[in-house]
């Protein structure tokens, strides 16, 4: 079906149902914008719900339509741009980090291995689902461009063994999500809360010298993503301790201000504070 079909299924049925009907986590994203944005009125933070529940069912009808369509429509859909830098990095070192959050639709962001110099290798990190199901889905779908998913428990080896069989690879993270008081080595100032930040991405940065980017992703029309790939650290090493965690939340923070309905606002993102360690 074509997307249009897609979007009308998401407008006149998944839309409806998920914020009128279910009210799907509505009390967790109303108390999201109100932490986020307290600058913003009652009536400016109901918009912006709204406008994240249609971007909600754009990426379920987005990720699955994706699944079905070609390559070329894909790579006019999803345009990462600065790639001549990225892979220029990326040669030299033989890898390279690729942060980016649960923003716009992050499922097309795994396009970008149509992107890279041929023969990288784009490994994306995730979390095996209970559903086995829905896990063979989601790793059908994000395997479709070439890439291959890795749990996150097995990616250090893999990372190892691709290195030692001298393949280069790209490590695509979702780096947003919240890691627990006891692990939580940064925390930042982050949309008006003191929010502790997972710190993969720096870490393996480190660890093997490739260069750390952040997926700055624009929403220019309905099915259309503009990728500026922003360099965090080019060469990691030479970076403090939490520098580039923090960059990273910096910039993610300016993406959100920039198009606020774009973040996955129904995950408890502030559940943790710092004194709670």
């Amino acid at each position: 079906m074509p997307l249009r079909v897609h979007y009308g299924f998401a407008d006149w049925l998944l839309f409806p149902v998920m914020y009128h009907v279910v009210r799907y986590r509505r009390k967790m994203v109303d108390k999201n914008l109100a932490l986020a944005f307290p600058e913003k009125s009652k009536a400016e933070r109901r918009h912006i719900a709204r406008a994240f529940y249609h971007q909600f069912c754009d990426t379920i009808v987005e990720t699955i339509y994706g699944y079905r369509c070609s390559d070329e429509e894909l790579r006019e859909r999803v345009v990462f741009d600065h790639m001549d830098e990225v892979n220029r990095l990326v040669d030299a070192a033989g890898g390279g980090i690729f942060m980016l959050a649960h923003f716009g639709n992050w499922e097309w962001m795994a396009s970008i291995q149509q992107w890279l110099t041929e023969g990288v290798k784009e490994l994306n990190v995730y979390r095996k689902l209970k559903n086995k199901s829905m896990d063979r889905l989601m790793l059908a779908l994000r395997a479709k461009r070439g890439g291959a998913c890795v749990e996150k428990q097995r990616i250090l080896r893999e990372m190892i063994r691709y290195r030692a069989e001298k393949q280069p690879v790209t490590i695509g993270l979702l780096s947003d999500q919240k890691p627990r008081p006891e692990v939580t080595r940064t925390w930042v100032n982050f949309l008006h809360q003191e929010t502790g930040f997972l710190d993969g991405g720096e870490v393996l940065g480190k660890k093997f010298g490739y260069p750390v980017f952040y997926l700055y992703i624009t929403r220019t029309e309905r099915g259309y993503y503009h990728v500026d790939m922003r360099t965090l650290a080019a060469k990691p090493q030479q970076t403090t301790e939490g520098e580039i965690t923090k960059a990273y939340a910096q910039v993610l923070e300016q993406n959100i201000q920039a198009q606020p309905a774009l973040w996955l606002w129904t995950h408890n993102r502030f559940k943790y504070r710092k004194n709670a360690m």
